[in-house]
């Protein structure tokens, strides 16, 4: 070999090397978050829209002038891919994050170095803190670990679709596990928390800007409107037809979304796949244009609930053609197709002249604003304000603290005979953990879950206070139940001190595109409680684990059942938080976000979309503010561990007159009530809740009462607190009338807390 040679092989041979090397090094380093305008390449985009000096509007603007139509179309669906000629990255617009980052969705994957995301309680547990600052808190937390995992290069967007603020109309449907309740003003309140949290705003609101680039991650409002029925008998989410007041759609179904979209300022909304009165949801100018963008101010973008437009056409026969069907929502202010209809249909409709680019123009402008608001237009996030946020912020010990938190402070204390919990640590020797939840950790979690960052069952939460412990799954098959080994599971009872029981609902029973036909425990759940519960030496705890209500009238009214706890679905924590409880190191404070009713319920047609009571064909009406039937546990109903009583302590006007509804006379209306609450027991956290409620006399549609403020408080053993509300009398003692109008009537009212009431005239003049 000669010298060159060998020269020419080392050469090589380094070369070789250094790519191996180089193959290496991009393999440990994490991938790069997708964003567009990248300022550190040698030939830095001479775009407008990369110019961060510019307004927003302009720039979303000058990225639109820049397409060809056939890339516009492309941008319409939730896949949106990269236009490399303008360096322009691809994004992908669905992501969910419920209560927590979500494995659901196609914009987040968990196969990085972030393998789980913290699972805070499922939204129906969390609403039961009435605690707005808590809610926040948890939005927060959801925000960072979003962002983080964009930066770690995990997530291909950072649009989220969450909250679900459907009010729990109908204690079957499956997805009202995802949902803060039944009550409009907590529903509502919920919404601008979250919101507020997840976009990076302050608790009090106003710190985001909607024309600059410091979206944390982005909120959607959904599903607008009244999509609160998934799969009942012959209706589902696909093919119903809600008819619906325009009374009902003015005090229940519209007033979360307004608070949604006014004081949370979320930057999307979410349109749905059901009509209402004849018109689909993504299809109705005047509810996504006329109401949402002028009536209340929305900036932002609004997506369809997935293949949402192609039902149009393929079931609900709306649309003719698919072009009508394009042209449909475009013309009435969608803005992004989850699905790919408009991807297929968008250009044969503007070559129809159905739709005109103009129109597709419009929605562009509001798709490329929301990435630019997101700081994905100014080179590498990592540079950005977020930035600094990486894997640490993901399952980090401040965040799966706060889920505990959220666990403790939801789950429900139902009955407690004798004041059977807590549970001596000292005299409870051994305990028996019997049922189908008991020893499993999916069920924890609710729908939309992510992977969590710790996985403890009950049974094992349980086991750190007693060593003792034994476990009977009971049920033989889960929670359907349809066959019980009763007598392992009462031998077992025979030999503890104590005997848990952790039964109720899981995903097979309740969830998206299932409703359920019945409001009892499945199977032969009920027949192994009252089993175990004869054998048993002394009263037995009974813990539910379901979303929706369930009628425990059995439970309630058996005196061997000696407590009952509802944890709803309470996330990674949950496990822990249930075993605090039950033995006294947490004092639960939780109230029922929801009404539980009783079986015959069930004969009420769950497609009825009526609030209001109708006498004349016996229909009882729905949710506290307007059911007139007997309940098995009502809404905003809980024990404690301790006892509390009230007093109204300010001063408050016992007579109120006012010469109509308008806003000036509104706000001169409203007064402050202040309440003492004092704690005649152990220290707690307690939740207090101020209802303004109607006289007895017949008046058209009023409510029978509702909520006008809630407030949580931490009071010690024996200590005295005070706390503030604000009455607003248009709001909390008026109503919609028929046309849909907020009025106000005159007549007696009356402010009540615990067992205190004060009453007050309204005079209209």
């Amino acid at each position: 070999m000669t010298p060159h040679s060998r020269i020419g092989l080392v050469f090589v041979i380094k070369c070789l090397a250094m790519m191996m090397m180089m193959i290496v090094s991009a393999a440990e380093s994490p991938p790069q978050p997708p964003f567009s305008c990248d300022s550190s390449s040698p030939t830095p985009p001479p775009y407008p829209f990369c110019n961060i000096t510019l307004p927003i509007s302009n720039r979303a603007h000058d990225v639109v002038s820049r397409l060809t139509l056939d890339e516009k179309v492309l941008q319409l669906v939730n896949g949106a891919p990269g236009i490399p000629r303008l360096g322009i990255s691809a994004y992908e617009w669905w992501s969910e994050a419920l209560h927590g980052v979500s494995r659901h969705g196609k914009g987040v994957r968990f196969n990085g170095t972030i393998t789980a995301s913290t699972m805070f309680p499922q939204v129906i547990l969390t609403a039961a803190s009435f605690d707005s600052r808590l809610w926040y808190r948890i939005g927060q937390a959801i925000g960072r670990e979003a962002r983080a995992m964009y930066n770690e290069g995990q997530a291909k967007g950072l649009t989220f679709w969450a909250p679900n603020i459907n009010v729990l109309r109908d204690p079957r449907w499956g997805r009202g596990q995802e949902t803060p309740g039944e009550d409009p003003l907590v529903v509502g309140d919920y919404s601008v928390s979250y919101v507020r949290g997840i976009q990076g705003d302050s608790f009090e609101g106003g710190k985001i800007d909607p024309n600059a680039d410091h979206l944390q991650a982005s909120a959607c409002c959904k599903h607008f409107i009244a999509n609160d029925l998934d799969n009942w008998k012959t209706a589902n989410r696909y093919n119903f037809d809600a008819n619906i007041t325009q009374q009902d759609l003015a005090d229940t179904y519209l007033p979360p979304f307004q608070k949604c979209v006014q004081q949370g300022k979320a930057s999307g909304i979410m349109c749905a796949y059901n009509r209402v009165n004849g018109l689909p949801n993504c299809a109705d100018y005047n509810l996504l244009t006329k109401t949402a963008r002028e009536a209340w101010g929305f900036k932002g973008y609004i997506a369809s609930d997935c293949d949402a437009v192609a039902i149009m056409h393929d079931v609900q026969g709306y649309s003719k053609l698919p072009e009508d069907a394009v042209a449909s929502v475009l013309k009435a202010g969608m803005d992004v197709n989850c699905g790919s209809y408009l991807k297929k249909y968008t250009k044969s409709a503007v070559e129809q002249k159905k739709v005109t680019e103009a129109e597709i123009d419009r929605a562009l402008e509001n798709l490329f604003t929301i990435r630019m608001r997101l700081g994905l237009f100014n080179g590498n996030p990592k540079t950005g304000i977020y930035g600094n946020l990486g894997r640490d912020q993901v399952c980090s010990k401040e965040h799966q603290d706060l889920a505990l938190e959220a666990a403790r402070n939801g789950i429900v204390l139902m009955k407690n005979s004798a004041n059977v919990l807590p549970l001596s640590k000292t005299d409870t020797t051994s305990i028996a953990v019997i049922g189908p939840n008991a020893n499993v950790t999916q069920t924890l979690l609710g729908n939309y879950e992510g992977e969590a960052c710790r996985n403890i069952t009950v049974l094992q939460a349980l086991e750190k206070y007693v060593k003792n412990t034994r476990y009977h799954q009971g049920c033989v098959d889960s929670v359907n139940c349809t066959s019980i080994a009763v007598d392992d599971a009462v031998r077992v009872a025979k030999a503890v001190d104590r005997v848990i029981l952790v039964m109720g609902l899981d995903q097979s029973q309740e969830r998206e595109k299932l409703d359920r036909v019945q409001l009892v425990l499945p199977g032969k759940q009920a027949a192994l409680v009252s089993a175990v519960a004869r054998a048993a030496k002394k009263p037995v705890l009974l813990v539910l684990l379901c979303g929706g209500p369930v009628d425990v009238s059995f439970a309630k009214d058996d005196a061997k059942i000696g407590s009952i706890l509802w944890a709803g679905y309470p996330g990674e924590a949950g496990g822990v938080a249930l075993a605090e409880i039950i033995f006294g190191d947490h004092n639960p404070g939780g109230r029922l976000p929801m009404t539980w009713y009783p079986e015959e319920f069930a004969n009420v047609p769950m497609t009825d979309m009526g609030m209001r009571p109708d006498p004349s064909s016996g229909y009882p009406g729905r949710t506290y503010r307007f059911y007139n039937g007997k309940t098995v546990f009502e809404f905003g109903y809980g024990l404690s561990y301790s006892t509390h009583s009230y007093k109204f302590v300010s001063r408050i006007p016992n007579k109120i007159q006012l010469s109509g509804i308008g806003t000036d006379l509104c706000e001169e209306a409203k007064f402050t009530v202040v309440v003492g609450v004092e704690n005649h027991g152990r220290a707690s956290n307690h939740t207090v809740l101020l209802f303004a409620k109607w006289d007895d006399k017949e008046s058209s549609g009023h409510f029978i009462k509702q909520l006008a403020g809630f407030r949580r408080v931490s009071l010690g053993d024996g200590e005295r607190g005070e706390v503030e509300f604000i009455v607003k009398p248009c709001e909390h003692f008026g109503r919609a009338n028929k046309d849909g109008l907020m009025v106000l009537e005159e007549g007696s009212r009356s402010l009540v807390v615990g067992d205190q009431e004060y009453n007050i005239d309204i005079v209209v003049l």
